[in-house]
């Protein structure tokens, strides 16, 4: 197993024994029946509500990504990670704006090509804008899935 996978499971576990332990204390205090400590219990309980539908979201697009690599390997349309790098390992950032703009410019020829919002996640994430990575990769994971919420979004 990657590292990487086992450091996402271990964190998604803490975060359910959190969600466990604050929907506890919620519980608790609407059980008391005083109107405050109802009210109180009613606003944490939003919390784990919210923590568990995060992770779902998060599980989601992990095995969403995964799974628009695996097709676009079978296809060898896999895009490769072949930028210049530091001695430290970071990407150079002349040569990621550069593969950022012809993935933009991808994604403005055939904004309802799951494949191009994949590459567009990609290259935003060599940029270092990793919340429009994200993004783009959703986006990328509505148009395979057939959402009918277009491609909208950080193309810019």
């Amino acid at each position: 197993m990657r590292r990487g996978l086992l450091a996402a499971l271990a964190l998604s576990a803490l975060l359910l024994v959190y969600v466990v332990a604050v929907a506890g204390r919620g519980v608790a205090l609407v059980r008391t029946g005083e109107p405050v400590g109802v009210a109180m219990g009613a606003g944490v309980l939003v919390l784990p509500v919210l923590g568990l539908w995060l992770l779902w979201r998060e599980w989601r697009l992990a095995a969403d990504v995964q799974r628009m690599a695996d097709e676009l390997a079978r296809a060898g349309a896999l895009p490769v990670d072949d930028l210049p790098r530091s001695p430290g390992g970071r990407v150079d950032r002349a040569a990621a704006d550069a593969a950022f703009a012809v993935a933009r410019d991808d994604v403005d020829r055939a904004p309802g090509e799951w494949a191009t919002w994949f590459r567009l996640g990609f290259a935003y994430d060599a940029a270092g804008d990793r919340r429009r990575a994200r993004e783009a990769l959703r986006t990328a994971a509505r148009l395979r899935r057939g959402e009918s919420r277009g491609p909208a979004g950080p193309a810019a």
